[in-house]
């Protein structure tokens, strides 16, 4: 199966979004200190953060790496094929991005990366572009959108918690 979209990758570059696209940037306070970015970075590279989130995860491998095909459900009904496009394991980032296949309801990429800045704060940022792709997406209009802003502050929340920091931003 083929991508949805032609700029592949474009995540890397934070801040990326190719035209005719929806940016979306969402950057939440996991903690503080290597104990928590270790944690947060396992969660986020082997899939738990996903799954605590409570939606279905069916990945080709045990964790994140390029070419991998995950596909994510929603509500026990929306289906959503992606496949990774990039990963990075860094002593201070780690994360990954998939991009959408044919059957997901959006057109785009989402990237998950969590990072410890020089000061020890360690950050989850979940970075996308993206548009509809199927009727409902679009009929949802900034429903839909609001969705996926919803999506991504949960993922910091859910992170937070299994990384062991802060109790709240």
């Amino acid at each position: 199966m083929s991508f949805t979209y032609d700029d592949v990758g474009a995540t890397r570059g934070q801040g990326a979004c190719p035209p005719g696209f929806r940016p979306m940037h969402v950057r939440t306070r996991l903690g503080e200190g290597e104990p928590v970015f270790r944690r947060a970075a396992e969660a986020v590279l082997t899939w738990e953060m996903h799954r605590e989130m409570g939606v279905g995860i069916d990945a080709g491998a045990e964790r994140a790496a390029p070419g991998v095909d995950v596909t994510v459900t929603l509500a026990g009904m929306i289906k959503a094929p992606c496949r990774v496009v990039w990963t990075l394991e860094e002593h201070r980032r780690a994360g990954w991005a998939y991009g959408t296949l044919p059957g997901h309801p959006e057109s785009g990429e989402e990237a998950f990366v969590v990072d410890r800045t020089g000061d020890g704060t360690v950050w989850l940022t979940v970075h996308a572009f993206s548009r509809p792709a199927k009727w409902y997406a679009k009929a949802g209009g900034p429903a839909t959108r609001a969705f996926q802003h919803a999506y991504a502050r949960r993922c910091g929340a859910v992170l937070r918690r299994l990384s062991g920091g802060d109790e709240e931003d």
